[in-house]
């Protein structure tokens, strides 16, 4: 491959990726907008999610191949979750 090329593929990389962090933030800014505005509902959440978690005895690296996907695509497992959550709840308004 020659260097026009490989610098080619990279900029198409880093335009992939920039398009990837600006499809990412409008969630994540609605996601954390909501954390601030209900800051104890967020940290019940997340606590009640620890505590199930913890009665089951689910460790994330004790599930076969759950380990691999942490460490592969985290980044992507988290964004799309991220989405999710902003997705299901946005109550109509524009963050701010």
């Amino acid at each position: 491959m020659s260097l026009i090329k490989q610098l080619h593929a990279v900029r198409d990389a880093q335009g992939r990726v920039q398009d990837a962090r600006e499809e990412l933030a409008r969630p994540a800014q609605a996601l954390l907008s909501r954390g601030r505005r209900y800051p104890l509902t967020t940290v019940g959440v997340a606590a009640g999610a620890g505590f199930v978690l913890g009665q089951l005895n689910v460790h994330p690296l004790r599930v076969p191949g759950l380990g691999a996907l942490l460490s592969g695509t985290a980044a992507e497992v988290a964004g799309q979750a991220m989405r999710m959550v902003a997705e299901f709840m946005q109550d109509g308004t524009e963050p701010s």
